[in-house]
């Protein structure tokens, strides 16, 4: 589809160009239309061509190490995306799907080339968009990271495992010495100051079957807790080792970016020194 003019001069980007450029840049560059969930490009292919939004709605999203849908950025009208691989000349590191009824000029990498020649300036727009994009993948790292392996736990923990974890942390208390040594003290005294209408009579053989019963049920489920303890420790080092991996993966991401974006400034400085006096 044949670009008009005038839909170009609607394009921040594209704004600062006099009529003679627009109409230069119109003829190179192509405007298509995408269907509602059609898909623009996907992770892999080839990143020679960036699109701007006409109208519509676009969702660019990528895939976690969870396997789940991560949306990176919605361009809205005016905005760009899959610049960054089309400006390295890299394949695309996301998905881009249209939600609804959307209109995309097309561009590759030599419109951009005759874009910079005819309006260097046009250059610094640009880089402000790679730019927001950057910030995006940045609070997109936060937020991923942000997952507190206590909260996980707790999803993941039935009825039986917080009650365990309950009575060890009563059994392993000053509270529950105190009752039970209250307790004891009471039963003794009763017992003995009864006399011969005790129930118990010492050598108390009821209490040591009671206590022995506690014994018997306090250990088991002690150990039921520190089995936990143990899932809980591992569970947060699978978690840390996630976070670490994503980091890794993200910065070396933003670190190709970074340097790609240092050299397309030299180019734009290079292109001021040589246009402007």
């Amino acid at each position: 589809m044949v670009c008009n003019p005038e839909v170009l001069k609607r394009v921040p980007l594209f704004a600062l160009l006099d009529e003679e450029e627009t109409a230069v840049l119109a003829g190179q560059v192509e405007m298509k239309e995408f269907a509602p969930r059609q898909r623009i490009y996907k992770t892999g292919e080839p990143g020679g061509r960036g699109f701007v939004v006409i109208s519509g709605a676009v969702r660019v999203q990528t895939m976690d190490e969870d396997q789940q849908e991560v949306i990176v950025e919605q361009p809205v009208p005016g905005e760009f995306f899959g610049f960054a691989s089309m400006l390295e000349g890299t394949p695309h590191q996301t998905d881009a799907v249209a939600v609804e009824q959307t209109v995309c000029i097309v561009i590759d990498r030599q419109d951009i080339a005759v874009l910079l020649e005819r309006k260097p300036l046009a250059g610094m727009d640009m880089l402000a968009v790679l730019g927001r994009q950057l910030h995006t993948s940045q609070q997109l790292v936060k937020r991923r990271s942000a997952r507190h392996p206590n909260d996980v736990i707790e999803e993941q923990s039935s009825f039986g495992e917080r009650l365990a974890d309950s009575v060890a942390r009563f059994g392993g208390s000053w509270a529950f010495i105190m009752t039970f040594a209250a307790l004891a003290a009471a039963y003794v005294w009763l017992n003995v100051h009864i006399g011969s209408s005790a129930w118990d009579p010492y050598p108390f053989i009821l209490l040591n079957l009671f206590l022995s019963l506690i014994a018997a049920l306090q250990a088991p489920v002690i150990m039921m807790s520190q089995n936990r303890q143990d899932t809980k420790d591992r569970l947060r080092g699978e978690l840390d080792y996630d976070v670490n991996r994503r980091a890794e993966s993200e910065i070396q991401g933003l670190a190709s970016r970074l340097n790609l974006l240092v050299d397309k400034i030299e180019d734009v400085e290079e292109l001021l020194r040589r246009k402007l006096p």
